[in-house]
């Protein structure tokens, strides 16, 4: 990968994070964006608009879609995975049948396979032997990055090649990127955070303050270190953006949708009516129950995430999950 503006550019998956992704680097390169449903690739050739997940905000002329996959992954020299895990791999194997040889995969993705525990970049390789893979993340939520509010996000990649020619397609004045060669550690900062987030939101939801939040920001980074470091993450990638910095954004945030979950579940709602009424996938729900599944699997003890798996999927209240953090055993703050 070298030059500058012969680099095309795929995103795949017109949600609001594949849209504003697409929008940043298409004034650097020709992008491509693809959405599933015609009538929306449609509005962005022509209303500069997706009215679905950015309403209000007007899209860049260079931007180009089209509901075709074969055509915007035949010609592209990067391939952008912006679609949910839970339908990952089923795009990623259609999309194998059009991706030429070599081309850079780039995962937007925070979440796992369900079946497997697998992550993104594990799939990928699975339906895309042969290629490289990286991941971007970071605390960038979408309508802000689009907006043109300051962020930073790290792609993360062991190839400094590949890693310089992604970090400069995605770079703005506005959006400063990293790069980051602990694949394994960025990428699991941004499946466990979600988590976290729906911890964070609980206790909102249930009128606590920011002693609690801070409390479950800095605890549940505790979790996602742990566990990305016994999976083979480096522990310094779990203080940087992909690691605290989304950490902080998530849990945060109402425009996050993990937070949104947690706060809703915290003021007494339902886990079933909360995902019947979003537009969006809300990952920590369904990535949940892989992330402890990974945690046992790694001798990891990760007590925020078995409370989160309690109440979205085993019908405990958040109140008792909190009742049930805080009478744990009394243990130093450096245990592992």
């Amino acid at each position: 990968m070298s030059g500058t503006q012969e680099i095309r550019l795929a995103v795949v998956g017109a949600g609001s994070w594949g849209t504003t992704v697409a929008a940043l680097a298409c004034v650097n390169t020709p992008t491509l964006l693809w959405a599933r449903r015609s009538e929306l690739a449609e509005q962005i050739n022509t209303a500069r608009s997706n009215s679905d997940y950015l309403s209000e905000f007007e899209l860049p002329q260079e931007l180009r879609a089209t509901s075709s996959l074969d055509e915007a992954v035949s010609t592209a020299d990067v391939l952008v995975m912006a679609v949910p895990s839970h339908g990952f791999r089923e795009v990623a194997a259609e999309a194998a049948r059009y991706i030429r040889p070599w081309v850079p995969v780039v995962s937007l993705s925070k979440g796992l396979e369900r079946s497997t525990l697998k992550r993104m970049t594990e799939v990928a390789a699975d339906e895309m032997p042969g290629h490289p893979v990286a991941v971007l993340t970071g605390p960038n939520l979408a309508k802000e990055v689009i907006a043109g509010q300051p962020a930073a996000s790290v792609v993360a990649i062991d190839d400094d090649t590949i890693g310089g020619e992604l970090q400069r397609i995605f770079s703005r004045p506005t959006m400063r990127i990293y790069t980051n060669p602990d694949v394994v550690g960025c990428e699991v900062a941004g499946v466990v955070k979600n988590v976290i987030a729906i911890a964070s939101g609980m206790a909102e939801g249930m009128g606590f303050g920011d002693n609690t939040r801070a409390t479950l920001i800095t605890r549940g980074l505790a979790e996602i270190t742990r566990l990305g470091v016994a999976m083979g993450g480096d522990p310094v990638t779990f203080a940087g953006l992909a690691g605290m910095g989304d950490l902080i954004a998530t849990c945060s945030s109402r425009q996050s949708r993990n937070n949104s979950v947690g706060l809703a579940l915290g003021q007494g709602r339902s886990i079933d009516e909360i995902v019947g009424s979003m537009n969006m996938v809300a990952e920590g729900v369904k990535s949940s129950p892989s992330v402890l599944d990974l945690a046992r699997r790694y001798g990891v003890v990760m007590p925020i995430t078995e409370q989160v798996v309690a109440v979205c999927h085993e019908g405990r209240t958040a109140r008792d999950a909190l009742l049930e953090l805080m009478q744990r055993d009394r243990k130093s703050e450096l245990d592992r």
